[in-house]
């Protein structure tokens, strides 16, 4: 077909429709390109990362298991830095340094002949990748408008499942054809679909921060410190730079001294938990516990997923204001305990019934965390400083690394070695977290009326 040729309505009317599935927001599409790029690499490399390390690299579970405890920990070490370092020389410039070592040391692994080179490998790799995703949260503050922000990151994060689906749908013809020379070809391309997002974060425009330009912050109040939130999601009362508090809070990191702050990144991070509960704790259960077809488990990913994408954007709705999202993270606690207690009835049911129950769990689950990632984004950005999202992503993001990191082995801990019980006793931990969030951040207001009374 010409592509010069004058479109007819049948082409215009696809195109319309295309168009009406891209976001409004020119920015946010350009981040969910940069995002499907990224998403579909990952999705790829984890897919082929299992067997190319044991059957490639010739490691051993024990060794890979080491190995990624020891990469999960620099992980959550380097978050905290990283964000400090988007505070002081750019988060776009931080980022594209990061996301290309990150494509150097991805590309490192084909290159690996010993166990030593394999875990000091892997630590770089996983540092430069949370600390790129705190740096990342820290960009969207800068190039977003803050009433937009948690609704452009629950588009992205519909853009990421799309991007992994797709990423592990060419994975699994890397698995089919089961080779080596597939499976370094499948880590190479993740290496450079890093170089391609480095690229266009290069060419991301980003708004000059208005605390370096010398410009004023809409709804500044001239003497607040920037650490201090006017209540409304990511709008901050922000002083003038020469501010003496000011100067002496940029050399230690804000986030950490912030109480309440410090407070809901915990009761975040054990919310996260239900990203364990379902990678690996629904499966063991449904593979060592229950009746149900193995082929559930697909299943339980293909329920999460399509949920998740068809409903995150919308569960941002209401999360405007620091009370509507801890609010959300209130129902999400609730609603992630409930499908905890929903799963431990599988046990014992015919297969068929067995199967039903987990799925409508992990339905339950995937509503729980539509709501608790809206919630935790909208609290993120609200209490930080516009100062200081670098600093105050990095910690928030080091919270949920450690989660991600621990989350494994206490949920297989517990699902396995006390059932019924372990669920339950997870599921209080979900529940009590979320409803915790309302005293967090009333212990945040009551900070900021008392910084504006003195």
């Amino acid at each position: 077909m010409n592509p010069d040729a004058p479109s007819g309505p049948g082409r215009s009317g696809v195109a319309t429709a295309l168009r009406g599935r891209l976001h409004p927001d020119p920015t946010v599409r350009r981040l969910a390109g940069i995002t499907l790029v990224n998403t579909m690499g990952n999705g790829l490399s984890l897919s082929v990362a299992v067997l190319f390390f044991t059957r490639v690299l010739g490691l051993s579970a024990a060794q890979l298991g080491l190995g990624m405890t020891a990469a999960g920990l620099c992980g959550v070490a380097a978050s905290v830095p990283a964000g400090r370092a988007a505070d002081r020389w750019g988060a776009r410039r931080v980022l594209v340094v990061l996301v290309s070592v990150q494509a150097v040391g991805t590309a490192g692994y084909a290159l690996v002949h010993s166990y030593p080179a394999f875990v000091a490998l892997a630590c770089l790799v996983s540092g430069v990748d949370r600390g790129s995703a705190a740096v990342r949260n820290a960009l969207y503050a800068e190039v977003l408008p803050a009433d937009r922000r948690v609704a452009g990151r629950a588009h992205l994060r519909v853009v990421t499942n799309i991007g992994i689906c797709l990423g592990t749908g060419l994975g699994a013809i890397a698995l089919q054809a089961d080779s080596r020379p597939v499976y370094l070809t499948a880590i190479l391309a993740d290496a450079v679909s890093f170089v391609a997002v480095a690229v266009l974060f290069h060419c991301l425009v980003v708004p000059p921060r208005p605390w370096v330009t010398g410009t004023s912050v809409p709804g500044t109040v001239p003497g607040t410190p920037a650490s201090e939130s006017s209540g409304n999601t990511g709008v901050a009362n922000t002083s003038d730079p020469s501010d003496k508090g000011v100067k002496q809070g940029r050399r230690r990191n804000p986030a950490l001294r912030d109480g309440p702050f410090v407070a809901v990144t915990v009761l975040n991070a054990l919310l996260c938990l239900q990203f364990a509960v379902l990678e690996v704790g629904v499966p063991l259960w449904i593979v060592q516990e229950t009746a149900a077809p193995r082929i559930t488990v697909a299943g339980t990913l293909i329920v999460n997923t399509l949920l998740v994408i068809t409903l995150q954007v919308r569960a941002t709705r209401g999360t405007e204001e620091r009370a509507g999202a801890a609010r959300a993270c209130g129902r999400a606690g609730v609603v992630l305990a409930a499908s905890c207690l929903v799963i431990s009835l599988a046990h014992g049911l015919p297969a068929i019934a067995a199967a039903a129950v987990v799925l409508g769990g992990v339905a339950l689950q995937s509503l729980g965390e539509v709501s608790a990632q809206a919630g935790a984004w909208a609290l993120s950005y609200d209490l930080a400083g516009e100062r200081d999202h670098g600093a105050y992503q990095g910690v928030f993001n080091a919270g949920t690394a450690a989660a991600l990191m621990a989350g494994p082995a206490l949920v297989s801990t517990l699902v396995i070695g006390y059932g019924a019980v372990g669920w339950v006793a997870l599921g209080a931990v979900l529940a009590a977290a979320g409803l915790a969030m309302r005293p967090a951040v009333r212990w945040a207001g009551r900070r900021d009326a008392i910084r504006t009374a003195s």
